[in-house]
This record gives structure tokens, C-alpha cells and sequence, in this order.
């Protein structure tokens, strides 16, 4: 049980990152294909739990899919009327995301490499065919707040995932983390916190139910 801001969650028992480390090495170490899903509120460690596992095993067995490549882009988003709302499941080509984790699923040994869309913070768009996937890797990341999101098209993406984590962290740590990374991307102080508790905040309790359908939970302290 977690404490106050933290997903409570009497299903799963919860494991430290050491544990999910042998975890990622043993799926590695498969001979298969793998995806493991990582998700999370914004801002919870999702990249760093995934840096961390991609260092520890090494590039030739671990490559990293993350979700954020498929942000829909913002003059679309103008257009929908949804600007203000990025980053919210809506706002990101869901079923793209569900199509390419179906080919890199299904990626086998001999085939050529895949390419995916990779999102620039600084930019703030995404770019096409930035991320080079080789067959050649067992164990692929795909990392991203909406994985577990009971609806399609996030169900289909999520069909495609060998496994899924969900990382949980207290509130009280990852609001101010969030409101420095939107600060380091050229958010004035104001602004950031204007953005992460109108919009991060409210993707944020979409997100915390989903814990109830993760294959485990880490808990980042």
C-alpha cells in the first residue's frame, strides 16, 4: 500500500527497480521478440526506469519505442481545437502507435530495420523516421502514460506488449520534477505550473486507475 499521492493498489505486489531489472534481463534473454510496456502519470520516471534498463543490458539487446513519437502535431491540433489539451489521449495518433507495435511484435531475426517518429521537447513536434529499430534486438521498450488505458485504440497497442509495468510514484515527488522539466523546456516558472495543473494534472487522473491492470508495479521512492 502506498502512501498519501501514490497509486493504491492491494492486487500486485510492488517491486523495487533491482527487481525489474532481472525481470528485463530474463524477457532479454528470451529468444523471441518482446515488448514491454512501461506507463505511468507524467512525470513518474518512465524514461528513467527505461534508461536505466537500456543501460544495464546493453543497446544489442534492448532498443527503446516511446509513445510520445506519435503526438499528433500542433497545427493539427490547432485545428481540432485541441491545442491546449496536448498530451492528453486524444491528442496523439493512438491507432498508429497500435499499428507499428504490431510490426515490431512480429519483427523477426533477418528482417529489415523499422522506423519510427521520435518527439523533440524543445520543438515540440514529432519527428519522422528519427528512431531505427533492428530486427536484430529481443527486447523493445515502449514506454508512455496511455498504455493501459481500457479503450481503443489503446487496448490494441497494448495487445502487442509481452508485459506491462505501471510506475508509481508519490505526487509530492513528481508534480515539482514535472514542473522543472516543462521550466527546462522554455516554460516560464508560471506557465509550467499553469500547464501541469490544468492539463498534466488532469491526464494524470486518468491515468492512476489504469495501475489496476499493469503485470507489476514499480515503486520509485
Amino acid at each position: 500500500m502506498k502512501g498519501d499521492g501514490g497509486v493504491l493498489n492491494t492486487i500486485h505486489d510492488v517491486m523495487a527497480l533491482d527487481d525489474a531489472l532481472l525481470i528485463a534481463q530474463t524477457l532479454a534473454s528470451s529468444g523471441r521478440r518482446v515488448v514491454l510496456g512501461i506507463a505511468g502519470c507524467p512525470g513518474s520516471g518512465k524514461s528513467t526506469i527505461t534508461e536505466t534498463i537500456v543501460r544495464r543490458l546493453g543497446s544489442h539487446l534492448c532498443a527503446v519505442l516511446p509513445m510520445d513519437g506519435f503526438h499528433l502535431d500542433n497545427n493539427v491540433l490547432h485545428a481540432h481545437g485541441t491545442r491546449q489539451r496536448k498530451g492528453a489521449p486524444e491528442t496523439f495518433d493512438a491507432a498508429g502507435y497500435a499499428a507499428l507495435l504490431h510490426r515490431v511484435a512480429t519483427h523477426a531475426p533477418g528482417d529489415a530495420p523499422l522506423y519510427a517518429p521520435l518527439y523533440d521537447r524543445a520543438r515540440s513536434l514529432s519527428v519522422a523516421g528519427a528512431l531505427e529499430i533492428s530486427a536484430d534486438v529481443p527486447l523493445i521498450i515502449t514506454e508512455g502514460n496511455y498504455l493501459l488505458l481500457p479503450t481503443e485504440p489503446w487496448l490494441s497497442a497494448r495487445r502487442h506488449m509481452t508485459q506491462c509495468w505501471f510506475v508509481d510514484v508519490d505526487d509530492a515527488l513528481r508534480v515539482p520534477r514535472l514542473i522543472q522539466r516543462h521550466i527546462a523546456n522554455g516554460k516560464s516558472p508560471t506557465d509550467a505550473e499553469e500547464w501541469v495543473f490544468r492539463s498534466d494534472e488532469a491526464n494524470s487522473a486518468l491515468v492512476k486507475p489504469t495501475a489496476a491492470f499493469a503485470d507489476e508495479i514499480i515503486s520509485l521512492t
